[in-house]
């Protein structure tokens, strides 16, 4: 069989906020850097509600985002797709997994994972997730009669994971470790945001993530997740977070304000001058057309890992 040459494929790129509020200065930058990163090698840029965790989403936020990015000519090259609308397509990628034995369902609670874990050793660090040890795994007795709650993802023997991400480097991580089989379908029966995402960006053909450094942790999951989908791995730039005064990550749920969009520019400078680029003082077209050029010679495409289809 001949060998199939290599074609570098067509730059896709996405922004997918949580339509749990209006966008604020945090969440412009990442889809500033986004659309910088797609229009400045050339490719294609998607917006994706990611309103899979419906509890948490407020009615009218995704209109009111998608509003907000078109006052600053942030504007999806495609349509937008809500996770809400893709179960569908999340249960028969659970239903792949299932049927290769790299999913199973699981009894736990939360109280269980961590009595569990604190018979294992020292306590976790504050702020980190349970660990999840295996309790149902089928080889250890599985639900034991026990209502299943969740499905999880069975890590494979070797479950570190090394990548290279465009802007922090080498990374790795060893995700037994770090989190154990993690969660596919919630016990309430919601989506995972794992599951979704790797879903999502293997459906619409994203080569390249760019997206806000509190991110990066997942990254070793999805990749986990992709190769056992026959997905491609795409390309991942990881851009500095805009802090709170207190040095928290700023976010909704940390009294982070709406974006003030009475003067786009404004706010829009504000995000390019946290990724290192110059403000402007002209109009929204002009400073975009102009950090796209400092973006092109400031950030050279990172390579992307998808094979051709040729």
């Amino acid at each position: 069989m001949p060998n199939t040459p290599w074609i570098e494929p067509v730059y896709r790129g996405r922004f997918a906020p949580s339509p749990t509020g209006p966008l604020h200065a945090g969440s412009l930058v990442a889809a500033l850097a986004s659309w910088l990163d797609a229009r400045a090698h050339g490719g294609a840029w998607l917006v994706r509600m990611e309103d899979v965790d419906a509890p948490r989403c407020v009615p009218g936020s995704d209109r009111l985002i998608l509003e907000q990015l078109a006052a600053c000519g942030l504007v999806s090259d495609e349509p937008v797709v809500w996770q809400s609308q893709r179960g569908a397509r999340y249960q028969a990628a659970l239903d792949c997994l299932m049927a290769s034995g790299l999913a199973y369902p699981c009894a736990c609670s939360r109280k269980d994972i961590e009595i569990a874990r604190q018979a294992l050793g020292p306590p976790r660090q504050r702020h980190q997730a349970a660990v999840y040890p295996g309790t149902c795994r089928p080889e250890r007795g599985g639900l034991q009669g026990r209502a299943p709650r969740a499905w999880r993802f069975r890590l494979p023997e070797d479950a570190r994971v090394q990548w290279a991400d465009a802007r922090l480097g080498p990374q790795a991580q060893d995700v037994a470790s770090t989190v154990g089989d993690f969660v596919l379908r919630r016990a309430d029966g919601l989506w995972a945001y794992q599951l979704a995402v790797v879903v999502d960006d293997a459906e619409q053909g994203i080569t390249h993530v760019v997206r806000g450094d509190d991110l990066a942790d997942n990254t070793a999951r999805q990749i986990l997740l992709q190769q056992a989908l026959g997905y491609a791995t795409p390309s991942y730039r990881h851009v500095p977070l805009v802090l709170a005064a207190d040095g928290e990550k700023l976010s909704k749920q940390h009294g982070a304000q709406p974006l003030d969009l009475s003067h786009p520019l404004d706010a829009l400078s504000q995000a390019a001058s946290h990724l290192g680029l110059a403000p402007a003082q002209t109009d929204v077209a002009t400073a975009l057309a102009g950090w796209v050029s400092a973006w092109s010679v400031a950030v050279p495409a990172a390579p992307s890992t998808r094979p051709s289809e040729a």
